[in-house]
């Protein structure tokens, strides 16, 4: 085997997606994707041997994590995924070495976004930020990398321009000025498998989409008016109205990079932080808050 064969032994470094035949984009680690099988096993009624033999194929969730690094098609589908449109996508994971050049893929077929976890943010933090993506995929199959260099435009100079300090809570009605972290939440739409006798693998097909609580804290000083709104709502059973809002974020020129609104929400709970006469930290109050729908809206070129 030569020096230069591809089918020398490699340390993944870099790991491409692409979808319907372009690739959109570098992203920074996979998890899942492998296909495994039930055993049946079968025993008649007064023999003690059992046989056993494989079942279904069953294919494990891909989850990607990703930063801004992707092509627009790829938070398009993202956008069709909080809407309820349940895109199909076929593609490929790709896997390439510090030279950029792949070496092995993984390709799949009819994959849906099943879930969509957004990082913690928090003002003090200046740290990349990413979301995990998980897709449910129909079929997956391993095949060996062609060795060409993967195009590495935008790439991970992208991905440095989301961090976790740089966003901005906006609920309307109330000054979220003071608003410091944002707990990290989870979107997720079901999915429901469906076995048919003509094929081994079963269809998958997307159900209702569950949007998430979101927790934001602000300082004890600063909470008087959504205490004061949750008396009114949430103890005496006022009838204000429902709040609408969004969580916009922002690379270091300020200019936005994707906006997260919501619409049909209220605060469920506050609480205060734990008091601590020795503690020199700012007093912080958790604020809980429903939502109904959430839309998702990509403002970056690419």
């Amino acid at each position: 085997m030569t020096r230069n064969s591809p089918q020398r032994t490699f340390a993944a470094a870099h790991f491409s997606l692409e979808l319907d035949g372009d690739r959109t984009g570098l992203f920074r680690s996979i998890e899942g994707g492998s296909i495994k099988t039930d055993v049946m096993t079968y025993q008649h009624g007064a023999n003690y041997d059992r046989w056993r033999q494989l079942g279904k194929p069953k294919y494990e969730d891909i989850k990607l994590q990703i930063g801004m690094s992707m092509t627009r098609p790829f938070y398009a589908w993202i956008r069709d995924f909080f809407t309820g449109v349940a895109t199909r996508k076929t593609g490929a994971i790709c896997a390439a070495d510090f030279d950029y050049k792949e070496r092995a893929r993984r390709e799949f077929k009819d994959a849906l976004i099943k879930e969509l976890t957004f990082p913690k943010l928090d003002g003090q933090d200046k740290a990349a930020a990413y979301m995990t993506v998980a897709l449910a995929v129909e079929d997956i199959v391993f095949k060996p990398g062609d060795n060409n260099k993967l195009p590495v435009g935008g790439g991970f100079a992208n991905q440095k321009i989301w961090t976790a300090n740089n966003f901005r809570l906006k609920v309307d009605g109330f000054d979220c000025s003071h608003v410091s972290k944002v707990d990290s939440f989870t979107i997720k739409q079901n999915i429901i498998e469906y076995h048919t006798g003509s094929q081994r693998a079963p269809i998958k097909t997307p159900s209702q989409v569950d949007f998430p609580n979101i927790v934001f804290y602000v300082p004890e000083s600063k909470a008087d008016e959504f205490i004061t709104h949750f008396n009114k709502r949430g103890v005496r059973g006022e009838l204000p109205g429902r709040l609408t809002g969004m969580i916009q974020m922002f690379d270091q020129g300020k200019a936005d990079t994707f906006t997260l609104a919501f619409r049909g929400a209220d605060f469920l709970s506050i609480t205060p932080d734990k008091a601590d006469a020795t503690s020199e930290d700012i007093k912080q109050v958790k604020v809980e808050m429903y939502v109904e729908q959430m839309t998702f809206k990509y403002h970056q070129a690419g």
